[in-house]
């Protein structure tokens, strides 16, 4: 087989899918829950303005139409002012109705941003007013234990950075996990007022390796793009004439007051070359056929292909259910699909 000229054609090459079949599959299945399972009459989304929200929303109107979904814009402080730009870009795009609710108030009063900043000026003893931050990984890549580094601009924008200890990591993420919960209970808000039911929008790679917050993003009751590669949902998000900037942009966690990509942030790649590499581990191929494809050494795919069982192994307790000390007959069990 020949080598693609690059990581697009080789994305074009082994994710290629039929886009419009693949729209009316998720489509159907969203009635069909709805419908049998959920026995709601809408769906609620909410739309950060990234790539995967974006295109829950547009399958959610293709599912159920405008007049029965519902988007939540939800920014704060560290949110780009791009995010929410793009969110009610979807929305008049799409036709929906929608809600902007400033949540940093909420999370200024249960300590979001106190709890962070404390654990940054263990760190930083300077860091304050006119401050910015955000964390990165390392070591997965080569082969040693990931771990995080804090990274900080002072107001002159000038950055330093520190490796982060295990617990001012711990604070700092504890805290800002605060803000996908607090999100997350404004959508179930608005679900259990209009009886819709909350679209969860994590991608495959998210939800593989769990990129997500337990009860927080993570909590929804369905997911219909859980299966899709990002490259795919990006493809969805063309082939339904989404707006440019939702189609062009690259994915950021939206977090951090600095600007972070994902994968600064949890990923061992970025999304393009990481969908390969989760579809080649996926295919159970050897590391030799991505190190070739990727233009990498053989060692630096096996730290990969290693980084994303250690993922999956340390997040697998996101996706478990309460665990029970035994068993109790009565609960409806989940639909099979």
């Amino acid at each position: 087989m020949t080598v693609p000229a690059s990581v697009d054609a080789l994305i074009d090459q082994l994710l290629a899918f039929d886009e419009a079949a693949e729209i009316a599959r998720i489509a159907d299945r969203i009635r069909e829950y709805l419908r049998r399972h959920l026995r709601r009459r809408g769906l609620v989304v909410a739309m950060s303005g990234g790539i995967d929200s974006s295109v829950c929303a547009a399958l959610a109107v293709e599912a159920v139409g405008r007049d029965k979904v519902f988007g939540v814009l939800m920014p704060e402080r560290d949110s780009s002012s791009d995010s929410l730009a793009k969110g009610e870009l979807l929305a008049a795009h799409l036709g929906i109705q929608y809600a902007v609710q400033d949540i940093a108030p909420t999370l200024e009063a249960i300590g979001c941003y106190r709890w962070r900043d404390e654990a940054i000026r263990n760190v930083f003893p300077d860091y304050g007013e006119g401050w910015k931050n955000k964390i990165v990984i390392a070591g997965g890549t080569s082969g040693q234990i990931n771990h995080f580094k804090l990274v900080v601009a002072d107001p002159s924008g000038r950055l330093l950075e520190q490796r982060l200890g295990l617990r001012e990591y711990l604070q700092i993420v504890a805290a800002t996990n605060f803000k996908q919960r607090i999100r997350k209970t404004l959508e179930f808000f608005h679900a259990d007022r209009l009886n819709y039911a909350v679209v969860g929008t994590p991608n495959r790679v998210e939800y593989d390796q769990g990129f997500f917050v337990k009860n927080g993003d993570g909590s929804a009751d369905l997911k219909p793009i859980a299966h899709l590669y990002k490259s795919q949902v990006y493809a969805l998000a063309r082939h339904m004439k989404l707006p440019a900037p939702i189609c062009t942009a690259t994915p950021t966690t939206d977090t951090y007051s600095l600007a972070q990509g994902q994968d600064e942030f949890y990923y061992s790649l970025p999304y393009k070359e990481m969908d390969l590499a989760l579809w080649h581990y996926n295919e159970g191929l050897p590391a030799s056929t991505l190190a070739r494809r990727l233009q990498m050494t053989e060692q630096q795919v096996r730290y990969i292909f290693e980084d994303i069982e250690a993922k999956r192994r340390a997040t697998a307790p996101l996706h478990w259910s309460a665990l029970m000390i035994e068993p109790v007959s009565g609960p409806v069990p989940k639909p099979t699909t």
